[in-house]
């Protein structure tokens, strides 16, 4: 696992991004995010205070920690700090929240203490529910892009099997799961150094507009907000020449 990067916002507020084996974490100020849907689950919890979201129906949902299953949509309401964990559907953190939560947004105050130690752990141990041939479909997808038919062949599935079972254990089709795993990849390109263009292009999306659609849609982040934490602002006199960003 890469360490996290860490810098310091406008604000005072320390901000951080990580990305572990079976989740991300985002640790910063939130803001009015616009409807989106992730493939993992998604943990916030507020620093100070209380986090807030709205759903699908504009119902305002507000608790020291909330937890939103994959593929819900909602936004997120502005907030000075808060810890934002993307626990993925396929580690064994993630069965914990499929046994103690709804199918909706819902407060969960018993994880206001979670911290990245915590999900660190469970995070790099398998699913003990999924289908173990869903696992492997994912582990592929997650290293590369490979075609559904050539998916289902290494599984030993059919395609049409095989898209039924990511539909009824995970929720989401297996398409979306690839996105996810081409951000992951764009934020290790991100961190190694490579430019926004360079680590859209080697994540497999078409140009950075497209990777900004995905990210946000995906985290409800942008490349400008993540890139300034992947990589802090050199000390004053330094000259930075890679200006790349998505602003």
């Amino acid at each position: 696992m890469n360490p996290a990067a860490v810098a310091r916002t406008g604000t005072g507020t320390t901000s951080r991004f990580d990305v572990g084996h079976g989740y991300a974490l985002y640790q910063g100020p939130s803001w009015d995010s616009g409807f989106h849907r992730h493939a993992a689950f998604q943990i916030v919890i507020a620093v100070e205070g209380e986090a807030a979201m709205v759903d699908a129906s504009g119902v305002c949902h507000r608790a020291v920690a909330l937890v939103v299953p994959p593929m819900v949509p909602h936004r997120m309401l502005a907030t000075t700090d808060v810890r934002v964990f993307f626990v993925e559907p396929q580690c064994a953190f993630a069965d914990r929240l499929r046994e103690r939560r709804g199918p909706g947004i819902s407060a969960a105050p018993e994880l206001r203490e979670l911290g990245g130690d915590d999900v660190r752990l469970a995070g790099a141990r398998p699913s003990g529910e999924l289908d173990p041939r869903l696992l492997a479909a994912m582990d592929a997808l997650a290293d590369g892009p490979v075609s559904m038919p050539d998916l289902a062949t290494r599984v030993d599935m059919s395609p049409q099997r095989l898209r039924g079972l990511a539909r009824s254990q995970l929720g989401m089709p297996l398409t979306r799961w690839r996105v996810w795993g081409q951000l992951r990849r764009t934020v290790e390109a991100l961190r190694a150094g490579r430019s926004l263009a360079e680590a859209a292009a080697v994540s497999g999306f078409a140009d950075q507009a497209h990777l900004t659609r995905w990210m946000r849609e995906m985290m409800g982040l942008t490349p400008a907000v993540v890139l300034p934490v992947l990589r802090p602002s050199p000390p004053e006199g330094h000259v930075d020449r890679d200006r790349t960003g998505d602003r």
